[in-house]
């Protein structure tokens, strides 16, 4: 297992890029939360095994058909061993 704190940057907000990413993270068992920050990136923490976080990785790098990814950062975490992947509205 592994954590990943995940920030995107481009056209991420208004395109459905959050619900998309519930979607993904759901279909691959990815577990964490996404969240719409005020500078208009999107953060994302995600937990899930090696496999499940490769093919989470390539969705957060292609992103929805109307989002414009330009670039995507990731930091390697502790663990917080989340239930279930969440949109929230800030960070918890």
């Amino acid at each position: 297992m592994k954590h990943l704190n995940i920030t995107v940057k481009g056209k991420v907000q208004g395109v459905f890029f959050r619900k998309s990413t519930k979607a993904t993270a759901d279909q691959l068992g990815v577990r964490g939360f996404i969240v719409n920050e005020s500078n208009g990136d999107v953060y994302i923490e995600a937990e899930g095994d090696d496999f499940a976080m490769d093919m989470f990785m390539d969705w957060c790098n292609e992103g929805p058909e109307y989002g414009e990814v330009t670039s995507v950062e990731t930091h390697e975490g502790e663990l917080k061993n989340y239930r279930n992947f969440e949109v929230v509205k800030r960070r918890p």
